[in-house]
């Protein structure tokens, strides 16, 4: 049981989990049928939608059971039990949306519909509040990194997932059968999975060099997706060799384990030379013994529960920012195929248009946590400069989708898909530094509702607004660069106030972690 006990075999079960689990990226692949099985309008189709992302941000009561089975007086549960619950409202959620599109069942009302939605999204936070905060305990001193390869994995899996329905069903396939492979292949899985995440508290000198090398299987994973999906869009890939790309995915998403294999290789050698003694990590844990911020704002990290973070500014600052940031971001997304079909991409192209938004999501997930890690170990530089620098990118991606020149969707979608998933890794770091992380999966995905409310105003009140308004009256269709223009232009503005309130919080909380580095220092 050792060889398979270890926190590197948690890390390869998390990684699989989390390749498997972003179903929310690509709610485009099968938007399209869904609007057009249930005759919905673009504003009722942007409406159902939100439920999704109300689901995959709602994590308070992940958070909560997390804490609760991860207790140290408890002796029965762990992680695994979080990743159980999201499994069971996965397969329920995906079922049920395949059995109305099919037409196995009679179309449910709309509210009916949204909770369907609402269940398959609102699975995403027990995967993620099991493999992030599990990483960032694992693995404390690199929490950014670590958090990053989650977070990177979770953005890389609407790519792998979107894979797996090309070898399945072939390059235009049938978006319904997508549906239905969601609901059956990601909950066996997971449930494979599920019983080797475990938390082990503990830190060794070589956490470093092994996080480097999930890393650098992550960067590898990344780099071939973005080929295949390059190769499948501009010369075509026949049946055969969709089916052998996806093997070799699979392939490669079971590398983690060499990395567990040799971590434990080493630990037996030193532990046999007596050189290198794994070290407890609850001293790190501990906030620095001065947390106090200019406004007179008292934190006390590792005790701070969700009402005494919500009493800080800081709170406040973090969450107003994510609702620019991540509403912004998901309402691009949300619309991704809209967006394509307005300006008359073909099918193929509209799906490697979401693939790729997948590579670039990786890229800002992994990048932003690998990157905030190395300069606030060298450099002393608080993460919050890394929210505030990403938002003005996305700001101008956003800038660029609404030119509506030619490939303007392809250029805008890159900034804007690296600085969507920048968020996702720099703010629970940045939560479980500031409030502790003995609650961060409840503090984090309290903050993270700020998404979904930001989603709904952008989608809703600005993307389906402008849409129906110059929408043909007879199939509510529009085409052409105007369909989203003045949508693109508002939500360009929304990220640049992000940017500007995540400025804040960095001026706020910079002697913070010059203290934290310090301290970390002196460990």
């Amino acid at each position: 049981m050792e060889r398979i006990n270890t926190k590197w075999v948690a890390a390869a079960a998390s990684i699989w989990i989390q390749s498997f689990s972003g179903a929310t990226y690509t709610f485009a692949i099968y938007s399209s049928i869904l609007k057009s099985s249930q005759s919905y309008d673009q504003s009722t189709l942007d409406f159902v939608s939100v439920f999704k992302d109300i689901g995959g941000t709602f994590g308070i009561i992940s958070g909560f059971l997390y804490t609760a089975m991860t207790s140290k007086s408890r002796g029965f549960g762990g992680p695994w039990v979080v990743v159980f619950v999201g499994l069971v409202q996965w397969f329920v959620g995906f079922f049920f949306i395949w059995a109305s599109v099919v037409g196995l069942i009679a179309p449910p009302p709309v509210p009916l519909m949204c909770l369907f939605v609402f269940l398959a999204g609102h699975s995403l936070p027990f995967f993620n509040t099991a493999n992030v905060v599990t990483a960032a305990r694992n693995f404390s001193q690199y929490g950014g990194t670590a958090v990053g390869i989650m977070q990177g994995f979770l953005g890389l899996s609407g790519a792998i997932l979107i894979q797996l329905y090309h070898a399945v069903c072939g390059g235009e396939g049938n978006p319904a059968t997508f549906i239905l492979l969601l609901a059956i292949v990601p909950t066996l899985v997971m449930f494979l999975a599920m019983p080797f995440v475990r938390v082990y508290e503990t830190v060794t000198i070589s956490d470093k060099k092994h996080l480097d090398g999930l890393s650098a299987i992550s960067m590898t994973i990344a780099a071939y997706l973005m080929v295949v999906i390059t190769v499948e869009n501009v010369l075509g890939l026949s049946r055969s060799m969709q089916i052998f790309s996806f093997i070799l995915v699979l392939l490669l998403l079971a590398s983690p384990l060499l990395v567990a294999v040799r971590a434990l290789r080493e630990k037996r050698q030193t532990l046999s030379s007596l050189d290198g003694p794994v070290l407890d990590t609850s001293a790190l844990l501990d906030p620095p013994s001065s947390n106090i911020f200019p406004d007179g704002d008292h934190l006390v990290a590792e005790d701070s529960n969700i009402l005494e973070a919500m009493s800080t500014v800081n709170f406040w600052l973090l969450f107003l920012a994510m609702l620019c940031g991540m509403g912004s971001g998901f309402a691009t997304v949300n619309n991704m195929r809209q967006i394509g079909e307005s300006l008359r991409y073909s099918s193929v192209q509209l799906n490697s248009l979401v693939s790729l938004w997948s590579i670039w999501n990786f890229l800002g997930r992994f990048g932003a946590g690998y990157v905030s890690d190395t300069f606030l170990h060298k450099h002393s530089w608080p993460r919050p400069i890394f929210m505030a620098i990403t938002l003005g990118v996305m700001a101008i991606g956003h800038i660029i989708v609404a030119s509506g020149v030619q490939g303007s969707l392809y250029a805008g979608s890159v900034l804007i898909g690296m600085a969507y998933g920048s968020q996702w890794s720099l703010m629970p770091t940045i939560t479980s530094e500031i409030f502790g992380i003995r609650h961060m999966g409840t503090i984090y995905f309290t903050i993270s509702i700020a998404g979904p409310i930001g989603s709904y105003i952008l989608s809703v009140k600005v993307i389906g607004y402008f849409y129906d308004k110059v929408a043909s009256e007879d199939d509510n269709s529009c085409f052409g660069s105007q369909c989203f223009r003045t949508s693109f232009m508002i939500m360009a503005s929304v990220a640049l106030f992000g940017s500007l309130v995540a400025s804040v919080l960095f001026f706020r909380t910079h002697k913070f972690y010059k203290n934290l580095v310090a301290k970390r220092n002196l460990k």
